[in-house]
């Protein structure tokens, strides 16, 4: 009797396997498309999610219940006709009728659809390839110290001084650029300051020291715009290019081979490139962070994108720009630029403050008295130093007649 049972429960073993297999083949029908389903989430968007790949929602943010309420009438209750799933999506997607008690001009939107792609971005790529660049950075200014050294006086001192800037001169220059330090610095700690900082803080001291950090990077931002106005009314005549800067650049300004000095006036070529990216740079991220600032009075994003659709390029290239965007999103695009404009503008600086150090011999002086030694002038400036001597001439000889 039991071997009879143990054979028939074998021969019904097989003939559902084989049922199984015949439902499974190629007349099985294909699966219903996602509009039969009611806008449901296939697996494939699942799966396409999960290995990083950008889904489409269009789906989910044509669905939000608005053509369906015949099909929903007798379900009424505390929302009408409209299921959990259609509230979400309408709330999600921007097309709820939403009322608040408060009147801020952001109080409507009450799922911001776009924070995790910033957030991921900001986390991810950003930081990451911002990182390269600043380290980048250092690793080159090191390997043009190991190479070539700090960059001497070549010719006898003569215990002479000239002037190089005024006082009025080095404030301006020292406003924009301590404030540009102390930006730097917390702009930094606020990015990367809960990977290092709370470890060696704990949670509560971060939270101090981001708060702080945010406070200094606010206020301070308005004494960097008023150094970045002085700057600019003190030095722009002096940077204009002319036929000087072109030799210099064929010479390499000196920087590679020693003993070489091509004449320059009050501003070399690679001063010149230095101030107009400090200008522009500086406009850029003051723009910018104005619009972190007071985003809802001063949203820049949205007309930029419009305007820049308008000329069809970003089509060319498969971009199709947003033109509506929310106070969120518009601080979000704000933030992003403000930070990839800090890492290009920091980098910038570094080379800078290298050159303006220890990078060359006497530099230093000229922003830190104002009075630069002559046969540094000499050799770095020449054609200034002429117009300089020119001037003493000029006014010593008109001196007596006075």
């Amino acid at each position: 009797m039991l071997r009879i049972l143990l054979a028939l429960t074998l021969t019904l073993g097989i003939a559902q396997g084989a049922l199984a297999q015949d439902t499974t083949g190629t007349d099985e029908p294909a699966a219903a498309p996602r509009a039969q389903t009611g806008g449901a989430t296939t697996l494939e968007d699942i799966l396409a999610r999960q290995r990083g790949e950008k889904v489409d929602n269009t789906y989910r943010a044509q669905n939000t219940g608005q053509g369906n309420a015949e099909g929903l009438l007798g379900q009424l209750g505390t929302r009408g006709v409209a299921s959990d799933s259609d509230v979400y999506r309408a709330i999600r997607y921007g097309s709820a009728d939403v009322t608040v008690s408060t009147k801020g001009p952001a109080a409507g939107v009450l799922i911001q659809d776009g924070g995790m792609w910033w957030w991921t971005f900001r986390t991810g790529p950003l930081r990451e390839y911002g990182t390269y660049v600043l380290g980048g950075m250092l690793v080159v200014l090191l390997l043009f110290f190991l190479i070539r050294g700090r960059i001497r006086i070549d010719g006898e001192k003569t215990g002479r001084t000239v002037t190089r800037f005024s006082g009025y001169e080095r404030f301006g220059h020292w406003l924009f650029a301590g404030s540009f330090l102390i930006l730097g610095l917390t702009g930094l700690l606020t990015l990367y300051g809960r990977d290092f900082l709370i470890p060696l803080f704990g949670k509560e001291g971060f939270a101090t020291i981001a708060q702080g950090s945010k406070w200094l990077h606010n206020n301070i931002a308005w004494a960097f715009m008023l150094g970045l106005v002085i700057v600019t009314v003190n030095w722009i005549a002096y940077n204009l290019p002319d036929r000087t800067d072109l030799k210099w650049l064929a010479a390499g300004g000196g920087l590679f081979t020693k003993g070489s000095h091509p004449p320059a006036r009050k501003f070399n070529a690679g001063q010149k490139i230095i101030f107009w990216l400090c200008i522009l740079l500086g406009v850029s991220i003051s723009l910018s962070g104005l619009s972190l600032l007071f985003p809802f009075e001063l949203p820049m994003f949205a007309k930029t994108f419009s305007i820049a659709n308008a000329t069809g390029l970003p089509q060319l290239l498969g971009l199709d720009l947003p033109t509506q965007m929310s106070p969120q999103e518009e601080m979000q695009y704000a933030q992003v630029w403000h930070v990839m404009v800090a890492y290009a503008f920091i980098a910038i600086i570094l080379a800078h403050i290298y050159l303006g150090s220890v990078g060359m011999e006497g530099a230093f002086d000229a922003m830190g008295t104002g009075e630069v030694e002559e046969q540094w002038a000499r050799e770095h400036h020449s054609l200034w130093l002429e117009e300089v001597k020119a001037q003493q001439a000029s006014d010593g000889a008109a001196s007596p007649a006075e």
